[in-house]
């Protein structure tokens, strides 16, 4: 009997989005009094920081500073059409309307500031920071503060847009059922560590890499803290989570999560997250869908480490010390 130890690999490709019906999301972008920039949505934060990536995104396009956008995300009776917060979607689809919304007020700002400057719209520039000038004359200058001003209380002008996004619908083939269900997609490898007890089927995570592929990384830091908590949310699905009771009977089930199953601060295994970006060539920026992969590549790594570690091949989840030792026991009697 004996601590083992196993490596285990496991590489995925992940869609971002769907195909039904195209996929639509809108955006809504306008301008207060002040010259703060308002953002309408459907599309719901869940947490994962998509008001933050709106916002950057829409600053970005207008070329004003970050904390001038506020984003609203509403309710699906007042705020634009949204397919919804899930399959990846949000940064892309979402993205991709607030950027046409964005670029459509941006538009009416530049006319406005023309008129009070007295020059073509066509030769003028934000500076990012509040600001627009005459290209190659940047003395000469107005504040998207006044921009905004004059269009609402002197120029009688609405600095707003619309944006939709929609994929291209690809249809199945009829001889082979063949589609193309997504316009671009992420992809990630996992290598897991672990070490097994053979004579209690314990299993301990020693460390987990994982690469993800992921378009363009439109806020690093924020990208990071996903894939570290999806990370650990794999190791959770692996060897932890689950609704149903194993033995002996649905009776000893959980009843709620005091007795649900889940790793603390002392089972997580060291982590090492290295992103990689390919800009996506119809994402925002750049960018993909990495929420949902993030957490996917994990499991089948740690199975295979399991495998790797002991020689059993355990194919139902959690990868629970009884199913090990279960398994250990009919391959010896085997």
């Amino acid at each position: 009997m004996a601590i083992r130890r196993g490596r285990g690999v496991a590489a995925i490709n992940y869609p971002t989005g769907m195909n039904l019906g195209g996929d639509p999301t809108q955006a809504l972008v306008h301008s207060t009094p002040t010259g703060n920039f308002m953002v309408t949505l459907s599309s719901v934060d869940l947490g994962q920081g998509m008001k933050q990536i709106m916002a950057q995104i829409c600053a970005e396009t207008i070329g004003v500073p970050t904390d001038r956008v506020i984003i609203d995300t509403a309710d699906t009776d007042t705020g634009p059409h949204c397919m919804g917060t899930f399959a990846s979607r949000g940064t892309h689809r979402a993205g991709n309307a607030v950027i046409q919304a964005a670029k459509e007020a941006r538009q009416v700002m530049l006319e406005v500031a023309a008129e009070e400057l007295e020059v073509n719209a066509s030769d003028l520039e934000t500076d990012g920071q509040g600001n627009i000038l005459v290209k190659g004359a940047p003395q000469k200058s107005i504040s998207i503060f006044d921009v905004a001003l004059s269009a609402h209380f002197k120029r009688g002008r609405s600095i707003s847009g619309r944006g939709m996004f929609l994929i291209p619908r690809s249809y199945p083939e009829k001889e082979t059922g063949a589609m193309k269900p997504s316009t671009c997609y992420a992809h990630a490898c996992t290598v897991a560590e672990v070490e097994v007890d053979d004579e209690t089927g314990e299993v301990t995570v020693l460390t987990v890499k994982n690469v993800f592929e992921i378009g363009r990384a439109l806020n690093p830091k924020m990208v990071e803290q996903q894939l570290v908590g999806g990370s650990w949310m794999g190791i959770s699905h692996a060897l932890y989570e689950t609704t149903e009771p194993y033995y002996p009977n649905r009776d000893y089930g959980g009843t709620d999560f005091n007795q649900y199953l889940m790793p603390g601060p002392g089972d997580l295994a060291k982590t090492e997250i290295i992103v990689l970006e390919r800009p996506s060539a119809d994402g925002p920026f750049g960018a993909k869908g990495p929420g949902e992969m993030c957490a996917n590549p994990q499991i089948p790594a740690v199975a295979n480490a399991v495998f790797d570690a002991v020689g059993v091949r355990i194919d139902t989840l959690p990868i629970t010390p009884e199913r090990i030792m279960r398994a250990l026991k009919a391959q010896a009697a085997g």
